[in-house]
């Protein structure tokens, strides 16, 4: 039997978490290079699986199928296509600068108590995370990955409520309140979602009698699978719902400004860059693979909705006065783009959904992780407190605005490939969809130059003069991403050769084709 890879790469971190937790209360600094260790080393196997990945093989590789539940059909099912391996390798490359950039963040509770171990559970909790979010992105059984995707809330949950963000202006007392109110909206916002998705996955295996993607595409493909046009649609929207949840996109996307808000800046780039892509991921995996007709039936509505989300969270990131609020309504923006070219039913929107998918991964947490060093450095997370720092901090300054033009999408970097990829998608497939989309680039301009300009150009504001600049560890957070904004921003070929054809096996899966450009006949 072959070396299980897959589950390799998803047992380490969970092994790592345990053995994080599991570090004597005054070893704290052993417990953080233990932890940075553990996803260094499963950076280092999820690089093995992206290159042991052939893009032009089978559609799903590295497979792994054992009995679990025998009973109700459930199996321990993994495989690994382009679009899963993509996002396997973006959480894998988070990891390590997420738990740098959060290298002091638990040390500030740290008390004489030898039974409360803040720092241990700190990184214990993050490396299960990444755990729970890898193997999500390679099962293909549907009740597994139901486990996982709801797995994942408990440590997030903990990690919100737990470690919460101390910038607050207000007392103590008040701003445990808000991390207490942020940790509960996400719990009860995504097990709202979970509990109807349980009951779609229940339906599921009644009408197929299997929770296997494979064997359920199989019936479809032979035409031994009944299922009736009204049994199809409840169950689509019943998995979408959740999905739509998790990404977040209007009108269920309300618990994500508090959550990363509330959040330390690590845990809102493990939020927003990592757990939430399992939203989307899920659209293109599940929505579009299981209910192919429902998934065309919806599309007029979900387009609709996801415009909104581009239009409504610019306009409100425009207004805010917070900074991480600003980008958690920025990402909302944004997985409205991702969102919209998964349903514009066109490769150039699928393959720029899935592209948007990590380099929004990478932009968000360079912007973010720069921006809560700027914040753990004043204390404070109101734009209105600052001014005038790239005079004396002009490194964060430089990585900051490179952040921001990544986040708005600025040619030459990352994200531009796949936002223009989506808008070619949904333009070709639904022109007036993809003009009114068009107002979301105008928007991000103004919140990320106003930005910019409000907190790092004009006159030095009082307690920004002292203000130190990034420091080496620092350094080896921003600096890497940005190289990475760069790279694919110039050639995206890495990515999109592993993504387009899982791409094209998901347009076979609905039936469509790109539509043909009208070219006038000569005369």
């Amino acid at each position: 039997m072959s070396f299980p890879l897959l589950t390799a790469t998803a047992a380490l971190p969970a092994i790592g978490a345990i053995a994080t937790a599991a570090v004597p209360a005054a070893r704290r600094t052993a417990a953080k290079w233990l932890a940075l260790t553990v996803s260094l080393a499963t950076l280092v196997l999820a690089g093995i699986v992206f290159a042991r990945f052939e893009p032009g093989g089978d559609r799903y590789q590295l497979t792994e199928s054992h009995a679990w539940i025998k009973d109700f059909g459930v199996r321990y099912e993994l495989g690994v296509d382009g679009i899963g391996v993509a996002l396997l390798a973006l959480t894998a490359l988070l990891i390590p600068f997420v738990i740098l950039a959060g290298w002091h963040d638990a040390d500030v509770l740290e008390t004489n108590s030898s039974r409360w171990r803040p720092t241990q559970g700190f990184f214990a909790l993050i490396l299960m995370v990444e755990a729970m979010v890898i193997l999500s992105f390679v099962a293909t059984d549907v009740f597994l990955f139901y486990i996982l995707f709801e797995a994942m809330l408990i440590p997030m949950y903990f990690l919100i409520g737990g470690f919460g963000d101390r910038a607050h202006s207000g007392s103590d007392e008040n701003a445990a309140a808000q991390r207490s109110y942020a940790a509960v909206k996400f719990l009860l916002y995504n097990l709202a979602g979970g509990l109807i998705m349980l009951a779609a996955v229940i339906g599921l295996y009644v009408v197929t009698g299997s929770f296997s993607l494979s064997e359920i595409a199989e019936a479809r493909a032979n035409g031994s699978l009944d299922m009736a046009t009204s049994t199809e649609r409840w169950l689509f929207l019943g998995f979408f719902f959740a999905f739509a949840v998790k990404a977040p996109l209007w009108p269920l996307h309300t618990w994500l400004p508090n959550a990363m808000g509330e959040a330390t800046t690590p845990v809102a780039v493990l939020i927003t860059a990592v757990v939430d892509k399992v939203g989307t991921f899920a659209m293109l995996r599940f929505c579009l693979q299981l209910f192919p007709e429902a998934s065309k039936w919806a599309t007029p509505v979900i387009l609709v909705l996801a415009l909104i989300s581009i239009v409504y969270g610019a306009l409100l990131a425009v207004g805010q006065r917070d900074i991480k609020r600003l980008i958690a309504y920025a990402s909302i923006s944004h997985f409205g783009f991702i969102v919209l070219g998964i349903f514009a039913m066109t490769s150039q929107g699928q393959s720029g959904a899935t592209l948007y998918m990590v380099n929004h991964g990478l932009s968000t947490a360079a912007l973010m992780l720069v921006a809560g060093f700027l914040i753990t450095r004043r204390g404070s997370r109101l734009i209105a407190d600052y001014g005038g720092v790239q005079k004396v901090a002009p490194v964060l300054a430089g990585t900051f605005l490179v952040g921001g033009l990544a986040t708005l999408s600025l040619p030459g970097l990352a994200p531009f490939v796949s936002e223009f990829l989506v808008l070619v998608g949904a333009f070709s497939a639904y022109p007036v969809v993809g003009i009114i989309a068009t107002v979301g680039i105008v928007l991000a301009a103004l919140y990320v130059l106003v930005l910019y300009q409000r907190t790092m150009t004009g006159p030095v504001r009082e307690g920004i003069g002292g203000m130190p600049d990034l420091k080496v560890r620092e350094l080896a957070v921003a600096l890497p991403l940005i190289a990475l904004l760069i790279f694919l921003g110039v050639f995206p070929q890495p990515l999109t050769e592993v993504v387009n054809p899982a791409v094209q096996h998901t347009m076979h899966d609905v039936q469509k084709k790109d539509p043909q450009p009208e070219v006038e006949a000569a005369k």
